[in-house]
């Protein structure tokens, strides 16, 4: 090693002293990068472990660099959450970090001008801050002429053969090929397979063709991790073992679940039971997801039962244990998840509590795929022939495309120079573009494969952690010796009657608000609806009720079979719903039944509104009518390749439903019967109906809802 290479190894080892302690030095594989980084301007690519020290890698290297002069550190990363806990590891190495994302918007001014100023070491954005008109074209010319490295954290996220593609990422190629000759790039992950690691190198270009890039590989074990598998075949066993064994596992965790209201239901059920636990999802407010990071930190909850939100980059060394109730559809990204456990202590708990309603969930996140090319020409065209820019909420009624599926579109097309977000929305730029639809045909293939994997990973009899590892073609992959299978030691299935009861009486508990409509969706007029602005308090619906959702984990299960099919209201379903009239609440009772007219489950709505009808010695008022053949079918039918949006949806039953001239709602409050509530535009127009004939109030109730 040269003199000038010991020098430079000396005071990063000082950095990282200062980063993480005393008593830190440097990986071998960690002083490689830091030196291509700081001594030789090189690309890097660096697939190490989560706990390995990826991060220390950028921040001993901006030190150095800031140290010669060099510019700021650019730092792209995905989760607020990890932004927060990178400042404060910067800070402790004695650099200054900010950042500007959604939850800082009034200072991205100021952090602006500290950057111009050059009083800032570190600025970390969100990868949807790359296309945000005015830091694109204002910000990021500045950034590419003086940063001295840029980083590109959670790197598989570039890569829509990963387990969290972002279409946003895709702009970095931009970034980088405007950046001066010899900035530096350090791209890093802990969880890409060798097919994502080709496609993050090429797509960052740091793959080695001959550009002088290093690539840093390690082995994927983490001997801290002790991995088993409990199958119970029913929810309320899962809940009851939880709630049973929770204070056994060691330290505080994460508990994830697949779905939102999984993680509600499961929190409160723990609650009940006495444990410390906080439901985080992304419906969860941003102050109190900060605050639930904050008690799980300092231990003050035991966990936090979470969805996929809680994931990339939350650091807490001596997390002792991560549970899943359900599994997630790929082992890569169980492997992600997993990985937030075990990294300061000796021995960390790694428990999947699978259930049979998994699949159905995987359904349903596989739905959300990149569009058919019949869709996204028509989205083209309308841009094309719009001689303005569209807001995504103008487009949405022109394509038919729920408006997350369309966002998601708008991205990957803008990546691909097809269309351009500019101030206002979106603009076609006329630039020539093919459908990928064998890479598109060869993405829904690789999916089912890792779901295949998944389920196979839960009943291997193999060594678990090797399977994970092969999953992501780690080299060393070799039995570990700790996992349930390798030591024949499994987790007891049996728990207590009293606690399987409580855990039955909570997930049979039925009734779910819904919450009435309160605006008309943008751009009816395009589809000659004239409906606009607020709905009217005096043609809206009241807070309804449905059942159970579609993917609870007590309710889903009985509830999803029924919409396959069209069977008469079974009993079960009918006590259920004289549960939730009872427990409604409503200021005045309803004096009549009407229910909605079905195409695919007529018997079950029909039957359905009789029995509650006979029940509550209510009448009949009858049907509303269906005066026009649907565009759409039921959002529950399978046989329909693409459901509609809201907008579509709204156009469909304003221009399908009336009420028959017999049809006399004027006496009373009306209890509005229906299947299944999905986007609620059908509850929202037979309400607006029902109250232009003259119904005081209108009280809807569902079967399911979908939300």
């Amino acid at each position: 090693m040269t003199t000038a290479a010991t020098d430079l190894r000396a005071d990063a080892e000082a950095t990282l002293q200062r980063l993480a302690g005393s008593g830190a030095q440097l990986r071998e594989d960690q002083w490689r990068a830091v030196e291509a980084l700081v001594a030789h301007g090189r690309r890097a690519l660096v697939v190490q472990r989560t706990g390995w020290g990826k991060s220390a890698v950028y921040f001993v290297a901006t030190a150095l660099l800031r140290a010669r002069g060099k510019g700021p550190t650019v730092i792209v990363s995905p989760l607020l959450a990890l932004m927060r806990n990178q400042i404060e590891a910067a800070e402790r190495a004695g650099i200054r970090a900010v950042t500007v994302n959604s939850a800082n918007t009034d200072d991205w001014q100021a952090v602006y001008g500290e950057v111009r100023a050059g009083e800032v070491d570190v600025l970390l954005v969100s990868p949807e801050r790359l296309n945000n008109p005015e830091f694109r074209d204002q910000v990021l010319p500045e950034l590419s002429r003086t940063a001295g490295l840029l980083v590109v954290d959670e790197a598989h996220c570039i890569s829509d053969w990963g387990h969290d593609f972002r279409p946003d990422y895709r702009r970095l190629r931009t970034l980088i090929s405007e950046l001066p000759e010899g900035v530096p790039v350090l791209a890093t992950t802990a969880t890409a397979n060798d097919r994502v690691t080709t496609d993050v190198a090429d797509q960052l270009g740091v793959s080695g063709q001959g550009d002088g890039a290093l690539v840093v590989r390690g082995e994927l074990d983490r001997e801290s991790l002790h991995l088993n598998v409990l199958s119970l075949a029913r929810g309320a066993d899962r809940f009851a073992w939880l709630a049973q064994h929770l204070d056994e596992l060691p330290g505080s965790g994460i508990v994830y679940t697949l779905t939102v209201s999984a993680a509600d239901e499961l929190a409160a059920f723990l609650r009940e039971r006495g444990h410390a636990v906080t439901a985080y999802t992304g419906k969860t407010d941003p102050a109190d997801r900060e605050r639930a990071e904050d008690d799980l930190l300092a231990n003050r909850v035991k966990a936090l039962v979470a969805t996929s939100a809680l994931g990339m980059g939350f650091d807490k060394p001596d997390l002792g244990f991560v549970v899943h109730l359900g599994a997630p559809q790929s082992p890569v990204a169980y492997y992600q998840q997993i990985g937030r456990a075990g990294r300061g202590v000796e021995r960390a708990e790694v428990l999947l509590l699978p259930g049979p309603e998994d699949k159905d969930i995987w359904a349903y996140f596989a739905s959300l795929a990149f569009p058919g090319e019949p869709q996204v020409r028509v989205a083209l065209s309308v841009l094309g022939d719009a001689g303005r820019p569209l807001s995504t909420a103008a487009l949405e009624p022109r394509v038919e495309l729920s408006r997350g599926r369309l966002e998601m579109m708008l991205k990957v097309l803008d990546t691909d120079g097809a269309v351009k977000r500019v101030k206002g929305g979106w603009e076609a730029t006329g630039e020539p573009w093919e459908y990928d639809g064998k890479r598109y045909l060869g993405l829904a293939k690789a999916r089912r494969a890792e779901q295949q994997a998944m389920l196979d990973y839960i009943t291997t009899d193999g060594c678990r952690m090797e399977f994970l590892r092969r999953q992501l073609d780690d080299p060393g992959a070799a039995p570990c010796g700790r996992c349930d299978n390798c030591t024949g030691k499994h987790y007891d299935p049996s728990v207590g009657e009293d606690v399987r009861v409580q855990a039955q009486e909570v997930l049979d508990r039925p009734g779910v608000p819904l919450a009435p409509r309160k605006q008309w969706p943008s751009g009816m007029d395009a589809l000659e609806v004239p409906l606009k602005g607020k709905i009217k308090p005096e043609e809206a619906a009241e807070e309804g009720r449905a059942i159970g959702r579609l993917t609870d984990v007590g309710w889903g299960p009985r509830l999803r079979p029924l919409m396959r099919s069209d069977d008469l209201a079974p009993d079960a379903i009918v006590d259920a719903a004289v549960e939730v009239l009872k427990g409604w609440g409503w200021t005045e009772r309803p004096t009549g039944i009407v229910w909605l007219p079905s195409r695919t489950r007529p018997a079950l709505v029909e039957s359905f509104a009789q029995r509650i009808a006979a029940i509550g010695r209510l009448p009949l008022l009858g049907a509303l009518a269906d005066d026009a053949p649907p565009r759409y079918s039921d959002p529950e039918d399978d046989s329909e390749p693409e459901p509609p949006n809201s907008a579509q949806r709204l156009a469909e039953v304003y221009g399908r439903l009336s009420v028959p001239v017999d049809l006399d709602p004027s006496s009373g409050p009306v209890l509005l019967v229906d299947d299944v509530s999905d986007s609620g535009w059908t509850l929202t127009v037979a309400a607006m109906l029902l109250r232009r004939a003259g119904a005081p109030a209108v009280l809807p109730l569902t079967v399911a809802t979908t939300n």
